[in-house]
């Protein structure tokens, strides 16, 4: 794993790849004979939604959901809902970070609420340690601390969502003064807008 003075590889691409293959799999096993749904959280989750409905091998529908979150209470807003009827289905939720549980708690319960057969939650990763409320993950990626994290759909002012692995910053103090920081190590151009100032 690759470390600089600002931040850390914490899961690298090729335990990405494994690890949403066995999850895919055991949604494959669990899912089969059913009619899955995967509701995919926007913005962060898209890279692990991706790969891991092309890692399940049955036919299923995949929808988006995205969501106003408002601090720490878990009250949530809907700003673009599922154009699916989740009536009857079979719902796997598909989340890129899990913490508090509030935010997934909600979520489930509305997809209870509009008739679905099932619900279940395929997240990322997990920061347990930043529970507040108990809420079951059927098909959790990694357990992690609570290191804030960029990379694999997980951004720091909009940049990192493309790295393929999953990096925790050591020097936020680095990535406030520039966003680019990480980019800049890892040789990647930086967009205008993100050039360091000099002085």
């Amino acid at each position: 794993m690759t470390e600089f003075d600002h931040s850390v590889e914490v899961v690298t691409k090729s335990d990405i790849e494994s690890r949403v293959g066995e999850l895919g799999q055991a949604i494959t096993e669990d899912y089969t004979g059913r009619d899955p749904l995967f509701a995919v959280v926007m913005t962060g989750s898209v890279p692990f939604a991706a790969d891991l409905v092309r890692s399940v091998q049955l036919p299923a529908e995949v929808d988006f959901l995205g969501l106003n979150r408002f601090g720490e209470s878990g009250h949530i807003g809907i700003a673009m809902d599922l154009s699916t009827p989740v009536f009857d289905r079979d719902v796997i939720l598909v989340e890129d970070i899990i913490d508090t549980g509030l935010t997934l708690s909600v979520l489930r319960r509305m997809m209870m609420d509009r008739g679905a057969k099932s619900v279940t939650t395929a997240s990322l990763v997990d920061k347990k340690a930043r529970r507040v409320t108990e809420v079951p993950i059927e098909y959790r990626g990694f357990e992690v601390g609570d290191e804030y994290l960029v990379g694999y759909g997980m951004d720091w002012q909009g940049l990192y969502r493309n790295l393929r692995s999953i990096w925790a910053v050591l020097d936020m103090e680095s990535f406030v003064e520039d966003p680019a920081v990480l980019a800049r190590s890892l040789g990647m151009a930086a967009r205008p807008r993100w050039a360091k100032q000099t002085r």
